[in-house]
């Protein structure tokens, strides 16, 4: 079906409010109005197409001081007019107010998001801003020489480009403009930023329920080094790793995996709105960890384009600068999949993604660890408690709401007994089903096989490879799957 998007949008009949709609086509990707189309995009013919033809180019030249095209169409009959609006690189008001297209949205920019829109129309950022009234020397010391650090660690930067003055580093990082510092410099090397920058801090609490809080920590300072210190107070005193295992070695596994949570914690501080004096929330419950962060996605994007291939946008580019030569983040957009990479790799939950129009929630449910166990079976529940998987070393049994489901397992074998009705598998029973006709199948095609999303596919493997029904051998690409009672090399 048809519909409107960002650069397109019909109107039955022409009015003078209209113009707000020239006005954010101007300021966003440019478009085109069509006149005399109603909501579904048929046309319906416009009354007076010839005299607007005139009258609409010149209210928006005298209301807007820009140039559109409008031109005169026919239909079977019926007259419309398409209006089409270029994209301008200064900011455009309509009497005195700036409108700007998002998705297939028209709407006024206020308080810091028109700040922050004019700021990118003239080439500039936020974090880009000069702080007048800080020099190199207020900086922090500690944070600096952390930041060199990790710069040589990571061999983002070389012993020859850190050998230089604090001046000419924080330069070369095109953190200062003339004789001022920006804000990015102030954010990231200066031990009390709140004084210039409301909010730049991290909160963190533990809820028993959504409103009852136990204990909290703040932590503030220089932005280089708070990841490190989020993660420290996380891990020591908030998390309750589980304890397990392997022969007389102890296991200890956190409730969400550190690489996600870190990779988190950094996208939560780099891709902060800190015009909105606001900290970032960190969450914990009893069951999950929820963070919170001023400033949304970046224009027209949704959820669901985070989990797929995308370019880096940050907010706030200075300071992913910064963190990137520190060897903190990558500058490729994978920050997402790094988190689910990290998520499939302990066989934890992937996080939940929310998104508001100044508000990105990310949260992780806790790994699933099992009460009892023993040496060659265990008892999970998944799928909402309708599947209980028992395995042992040649055998796996599915017993579902009291009928009798027998999968055995032998090499390429599978045999499925269904009683008393039963007619269609379970999804885990697809998916050994799936690995053992083909031990190369991939996320995608288990997908499409179970269907469901790639997401839940993810969640079903994580629960059977923790039950021991399954494991991977192998990398992503070229390794396979191996199914219990197959012997592994």
């Amino acid at each position: 079906m048809v519909t409107e998007t960002q650069v397109v949008e019909w109107k039955s009949s022409w009015r003078d409010e209209y113009l707000k709609w020239i006005c954010g086509f101007a300021n966003a990707q440019g478009g085109v109005l069509e006149v005399g189309k109603n909501d579904d995009g048929v046309v319906v013919g416009v009354a007076d197409a010839r005299s607007l033809l005139e009258e609409i180019p010149n209210k928006i030249n005298s209301t807007m001081g820009i140039v559109a095209d409008v031109d005169l169409c026919t239909d079977d009959g019926l007259n419309y007019l398409v209006i089409t609006v270029l994209p301008y690189p200064n900011p455009i008001s309509y009497h005195g107010k700036y409108y700007i297209r998002s998705g297939a949205t028209n709407r006024e920019l206020t308080g810091n998001a028109l700040d922050e829109f004019m700021l990118r129309k003239y080439g500039r950022t936020w974090d880009g801003s000069p702080v007048p009234y800080v020099k190199v020397s207020d900086l922090d010391d500690r944070a600096i020489r952390e930041f060199r650090t990790k710069a040589l660690t990571s061999r983002r930067l070389t012993e020859a480009d850190l050998d230089i003055s604090d001046p000419a580093l924080i330069d070369s990082l095109r953190l200062a403009e003339g004789k001022y510092l920006k804000r990015a410099a102030v954010l990231l090397f200066h031990e009390d930023p709140e004084k210039w920058v409301t909010g730049a801090y991290i909160k963190i609490g533990y809820f028993e329920t959504g409103a009852d809080l136990r204990y909290q920590d703040e932590v503030h300072g220089p932005l280089i080094t708070m990841a490190d210190r989020v993660m420290d107070i996380i891990y020591t005193k908030y998390f309750r790793d589980w304890i397990s295992y392997k022969g007389i070695q102890r296991v200890d596994a956190p409730p969400v995996p550190r690489d996600a949570m870190r990779e988190a914690i950094l996208n939560a501080v780099i891709h902060r709105d800190y015009s909105v004096a606001v900290p970032i929330q960190i969450k914990v419950f009893p069951d999950k960890v929820m963070i919170f962060s001023q400033g949304g996605l970046p224009e027209n994007w949704t959820v669901d384009e985070l989990w797929a291939h995308h370019q880096s946008k940050p907010r706030n580019p200075d300071i992913a600068n910064a963190f990137y030569r520190s060897g903190q983040i990558e500058v490729w957009g994978r920050g997402i999949e790094k988190i689910e990479e990290a998520c499939l790799k302990d066989s934890a939950p992937p996080p939940v993604f929310k998104s508001k129009e100044n508000d990105v929630q990310v949260t992780f449910p806790f790994v699933a660890r099992p009460t009892t166990s023993r040496k060659h079976s265990l008892v999970d529940v998944i799928d909402d408690g309708a599947d209980v998987i028992e395995t042992g070393v040649n055998v796996i049994e599915n017993v579902i709401e009291n009928d009798s489901n027998v999968i055995e397992t032998d090499s390429n074998v599978i045999e499925n007994v269904i009683e008393n009705g039963l007619t269609r598998p379970s999804k885990t029973q697809m998916i050994i089903a799936a690995m053992l006709d083909n031990p190369k199948v991939t996320w995608k095609e288990l997908a499409r096989i179970v269907g469901v999303t790639e997401r839940t596919v993810a969640r079903l493997v994580g629960a059977l490879r923790e039950a021991g029904v399954i494991q991977r051998i192998g990398p992503d690409k070229g390794g396979h799957w191996i199914v219990s009672g197959e012997s592994v090399e």
